[in-house]
């Protein structure tokens, strides 16, 4: 009886070996375990945008768990990078009039190298793009500066998941 009930009990936990609780990174990535995010340079015309996508990049990393955010004296690597661009594309035109638009596409693409404290990059330098549609009301920039927190929340997504996950 206490032979069977072994058995049992070592085929019932062998189903469980090879998971693993927590975060699993890619394999080139398994010595990083703290990440340092300076602000990123701002090559576009939008001003203070580089604040935005730090702060919101800061916050998915904190929100995925994977890596600690911690200042660059600690860090076991830093993302640097640049906002390469700000673009806006009509996605729906006004009905009988294709001039006019009445929502817009707004992508915006960062640049980004991953770097060890020794200075070796281990990741990039790589580009990601995060995208939002919004319709115009009476105001285009209005309209396209609110919408702009929302492209920069999927390209921190993006990019939580390029390093977090490899891909």
């Amino acid at each position: 009886m206490k032979a069977l009930f072994a058995t049992i009990l070592c085929l019932a936990l062998s189903g469980c070996l090879g998971y693993h609780v927590g975060p699993v990174k890619p394999y080139y990535l398994r010595d990083v375990h703290s990440i340092a995010v300076p602000n990123f340079k701002n090559r576009t015309l939008l001003p203070r945008v580089e604040v935005l996508v730090t702060d919101t990049l800061i916050k998915q990393f904190q929100q995925d768990g994977t890596f600690q955010i911690t200042n660059e004296d600690k860090a076991d690597a830093t993302l640097s990078g640049e906002i390469a661009r700000v673009t806006r594309l009509p996605a729906r035109s006004v009905r009988g009039n294709v001039l006019a638009t009445t929502e817009f596409t707004l992508a915006l693409t960062l640049r980004y190298t991953l770097t060890t404290r020794d200075g070796k990059a281990v990741v990039g330098p790589s580009e990601v793009t995060g995208t939002t549609s919004f319709f115009v009301s009476s105001d285009v920039t209005t309209d396209e500066r609110q919408a702009l927190p929302l492209a920069t929340e999927d390209l921190a997504t993006r990019l939580v998941a390029q390093l977090s996950e490899g891909w």
